[in-house]
This record gives structure tokens, C-alpha cells and sequence, in this order.
């Protein structure tokens, strides 16, 4: 049982939350200290989010008492929390889209000359939070024509506006490019120096060493430990998280038979300005990975191959045959399925359910002239969501109310409906937690092991190695060097990529 400290902002103790039947959190004992970044870790359904909104006043504890500054509190709503000083930046923000900055930060809380809002007085007090934050937005601006990190930062004046201590951030950066990765973990860094609390909720494990003081590891609604974040590594988390080591984070490597057949032969491949003279080949039953630095080309071959982009040079044999495979269309129809590199942005309709996103490749095998054979699309999606584990209450959920993990795993099932010969996946564990990534690995491994080609992109060196039987290493725009997958080490792939000694690239 933890103990209060002077430097204690928030102590729980005991606490439980249970939704139905499911027991979401037990028995967490934590303190958060004042004036530091506290991460939440664990894989989706871990219990992190359920517990940074307990702290929040989003959910009412079961069991189990939470104190702020050694007081003891029973916060029934967000409105409560924030009379002491605590808030949150939910992953969906609640921004009014059609109003400026200045008047989302005081939306609630605004200063009146007589009759009228206080607009001098707003602008003035807005400038000093600016200043104090170093977050620099454009008062004047409408909310709604703002990108994602800039309505975070929104979201993080409104609450310093309302003079709170302590800002939970669920999954900040979930929706981000790097670019905005940076940028945010940059203002939370000044947060804290500035004496915030912040506690971070997050499954990019770089990230929350970059940025944490101390993590606090979850596991089926338990804690595991807290601990300093210098203390931590990718792979110590991992294995707190998952309860395994990191090694067996990747199922068996099963080697294609010596006469497997050539699914894939593309040879002399180029597009200009982008790649050229790039030569891949996939036997069956092999995974196939392309490495190399972002920006070495590699997505915009496998869009190549996939008729998703065009090809200004070379072949593509397919089971030995010709293709000319002009979109996707034309490499569905040839056996090739793909995994796009953005599930949000390439690969999914988010507000459609699940069963249209993931029968939309092969709708064809379920229609009659303008008809779709609900009852048949019905079984077979079921019986494909069934394969990969995606878990759901419906079929007929939207498909954006699922986790990250069960969102890829809805693309992996469109292709388990009816197997093509080759599957592209290009970063297929992007933004999933590690539970999810174990089972998209052995989904992979065992596809393979099946008889299917696998061409795999990746920026995850461990995944490459951890699962490819070849890998071809690009830079610049040509494939440099092939590794054997079995002896292969991550730096030579690294010193492939670099075009150098990896010595020179310890920090890379």
C-alpha cells in the first residue's frame, strides 16, 4: 500500500473499475508526483486509458480511494476534477470547429465588460499563456481549419487556461505524422519543466522513453511496476507488458521448400525521380522483407506492384506469367492482396462497419447484378474476422470504434475471405499495441507456412529480422544488398541502409 509523499499530486490506492461483467482495472495502487510526465503502458484492454480517466473524473472508482495533494477526493465528473486543478486531452477532442482559438481556450469561462465578452482582457491573458506554454497559435484562427496537433495544443490551452495542474493525454499522438510527434512531445516536455504534471497514455514505447520521468506498466487491469524511465528499454516493457521476453515476441521461422514456386518475379522496375532498376522475387511460402531508411523508395514499389502507382519501367511475371497490373483492380484479379502503409488514410472506411470494410476488395463474389447476398457476405466475414481474432461486439460496428489492433486486423481479414497467392503489407503492425503485433506476426508466419508469398515493408528493423527468410535493403531508390533472414544482423542492415559503417550511426 503506497504511502503519501509531499511530492504526491494524485495517490490511488486500491482502486478497481468494473464495466458489466469486464473488470477493467484491480486493485491499482499508484502515485503520480507532482510536476513530472508519468506514463501508462500496456497493450489495448491493459486498463491505462480506463485509469488515466479515473484520475480525470471521466469514471468513478468502484473501489479504492484517489487523493490530490494528500486530500482525499470522489470525483463524479470531469467538472469536478477540474475544480482541483485536473483535466484531460481525450483522443477525441471536444472542440467547438466552427469558432476561433481564442474563443475555444474561454469557451465557459469568459471575462465580461459589462454586456459584452471581454475581448481585450481575453487577448492579453491568451498572450501570457502563449508565452508561458510556448505554444504558438494564431488567436484569430478557426479551430476547424487546424491540422490534429494544432487542436491538441488547443486542447492544452484551454486546460492551462482553466489553471489546471494536471493534464491526462490519452494516446496524443496516436493521429500525428512524426513531424507533429515532435513538436507535441517537445510542448509536453516544456509542460512539465514549467512544473505540469502530465500523465501520458500511450503505446509508442520511443515515445514514452523519450518523454516519461517514470512508467507505470499494465497488464489485464493490474500493475505490473513503476519504474524510472532510465531504468527501461523497449525490450524490459515489452516483456512487463506481455509477460514473455521480447525474443519470443516472433513466432518460428518455417524456411519455403527448395522448390517452392516463383509467385512474384518483377524485374527492372522503375518510376522516375523515385526508384529504378529494382528486381524482387517472392517463392511461396516465403516472407520477403524490403528495408531501408523512409524515403528509400520501398512503399512506392509495392504500390508499383499493386497498380496503385504507375510503373515507367519494367516486368511483373506472376506464377510466371506476364501482368500488367494497371491498378489494383488488375492485381486483385491476379492474386495479389495489400496491407496499405495508412490504414486511415488508404486502407479503411472508418465510419463504415466492419462487414463492408472488410468484404469491399471481393464484393464481387457476393452479388447479383446490383444485389448484394447479405446472408453469404455475412458467413464469409464472419468466418474471416474469425481467422485473424479480429474481436468485435458486431459486424456491423463502425469500424473506427475498434482498437488499432482490431482496425488492422479488419485488413488483414478482407484477404482471408479469398486468399491471393501474394500479400503485400506494408507496415503492418503500425500503430497496434504489442498483444496486437504477437498476432499479426503468427497470422504472417502462418500464411507463409500455408503457401502464400509475403513481401513485407518495415520500419521496425526487429520485425524484419524477427520474420523475414530474405531481405533486400534500399537506398536511394535501388535494392543494395540482399541478407539472409536466418543470420542476418541488424547492423548490416543498418549499414546497407546508411550506405556506411554503422559506427558512424550509434545514435540512429
Amino acid at each position: 500500500m503506497p504511502t503519501t509523499a509531499l511530492a504526491d499530486h494524485v495517490l490511488l490506492d486500491g482502486v478497481s473499475k468494473q464495466f458489466g461483467s469486464t473488470r477493467a482495472v484491480e486493485s491499482v495502487d499508484l502515485a503520480i508526483r507532482r510536476g513530472e510526465c508519468h506514463a501508462l503502458i500496456g497493450e489495448n484492454g491493459a486498463g491505462k486509458s480506463t485509469l488515466g480517466k479515473v484520475v480525470a473524473g471521466v469514471h468513478e472508482p468502484g473501489t479504492g480511494t484517489v487523493a490530490v495533494a494528500g486530500e482525499m477526493v470522489r470525483f463524479r465528473s470531469p467538472r469536478q476534477a477540474l475544480e482541483h486543478g485536473i483535466t484531460m486531452v481525450a483522443q477525441e477532442l471536444s472542440l467547438v470547429p466552427t469558432r476561433s482559438v481564442l474563443e475555444n481556450v474561454y469557451l465557459g469561462i469568459e471575462s465580461s465588460r459589462g454586456p459584452l465578452v471581454d475581448d481585450v482582457g481575453h487577448r492579453r491573458l491568451f498572450a501570457e499563456l502563449a508565452e508561458r506554454s510556448r505554444i504558438r497559435l494564431e488567436p484569430d484562427r478557426r479551430v476547424g481549419t487546424l491540422g490534429i496537433a494544432d487542436q491538441q495544443k488547443v486542447e492544452i490551452l484551454r486546460a492551462l487556461a482553466r489553471d489546471a495542474e494536471l493534464i491526462v493525454m490519452d494516446e496524443p499522438t496516436a493521429r500525428l505524422s512524426a513531424d507533429e510527434t515532435t513538436d507535441l512531445l517537445a510542448v509536453i516536455r516544456d509542460l512539465v519543466g514549467s512544473g505540469t504534471t502530465v500523465v501520458f497514455v500511450s503505446h509508442f514505447l520511443d515515445q514514452v522513453l523519450e518523454v516519461a520521468d517514470r512508467i507505470t506498466v499494465l497488464r489485464d487491469g493490474r500493475l505490473i511496476r513503476t519504474a524510472d524511465a532510465v531504468d527501461e528499454t523497449p525490450a524490459t516493457l515489452v516483456e512487463a507488458m506481455i509477460g514473455r521476453s521480447l525474443a519470443a515476441n516472433f513466432p518460428r521461422k518455417v524456411p519455403p521448400a527448395a522448390d517452392s514456386p516463383l509467385i512474384l518475379s518483377a524485374t527492372g522496375l522503375g518510376r522516375v525521380g523515385v526508384f529504378e532498376e529494382v528486381d524482387i522475387a517472392v517463392r511461396a511460402g516465403e516472407i520477403v522483407a524490403l528495408s531501408g531508411l523512409v524515403g528509400s523508395g520501398r512503399s512506392e514499389v509495392v504500390r508499383g506492384i499493386y497498380g496503385a502507382d504507375r510503373l515507367d519501367a519494367g516486368a511483373i511475371r506472376l506464377e510466371g506469367e506476364p501482368a500488367t497490373l494497371r491498378s489494383p483492380h488488375d492485381a486483385i484479379a491476379r492474386g495479389i492482396g495489400m496491407i496499405p502503409e495508412s490504414r486511415r488514410d488508404q486502407g479503411l472506411m472508418a465510419r463504415r462497419s466492419v462487414r463492408e470494410n472488410a468484404s469491399l476488395p471481393r464484393l464481387d463474389l457476393f452479388t447479383m447484378g446490383p444485389v448484394v447476398a447479405d446472408r453469404r457476405e455475412r458467413v464469409a466475414v464472419a468466418e474471416a474476422t474469425t481467422e485473424v481474432d479480429l474481436r468485435c461486439a458486431s459486424l456491423d460496428m463502425p469500424v473506427d470504434s475498434l482498437s488499432g489492433g482490431n482496425q488492422q486486423k479488419c485488413l488483414f481479414a478482407r484477404w482471408m475471405i479469398d486468399r491471393p497467392r501474394l500479400l503485400i503489407a506494408d507496415e503492418p503492425t503500425r500503430g497496434v499495441d504489442v498483444g496486437a503485433k504477437r498476432a499479426i506476426y503468427e497470422l504472417l508466419a502462418r500464411l507463409a507456412a500455408e503457401g502464400m508469398g509475403v513481401l513485407l515493408v518495415s520500419s521496425e528493423i526487429e520485425e524484419v529480422l524477427g520474420l523475414a527468410h530474405r531481405i533486400l535493403v534500399m537506398r536511394g531508390g535501388r535494392i543494395v544488398t540482399e541478407l539472409d533472414g536466418t543470420v542476418a544482423t541488424e547492423g548490416e542492415v543498418l549499414e546497407a541502409a546508411f550506405g556506411t559503417s554503422t559506427e558512424d550511426h550509434s545514435d540512429a
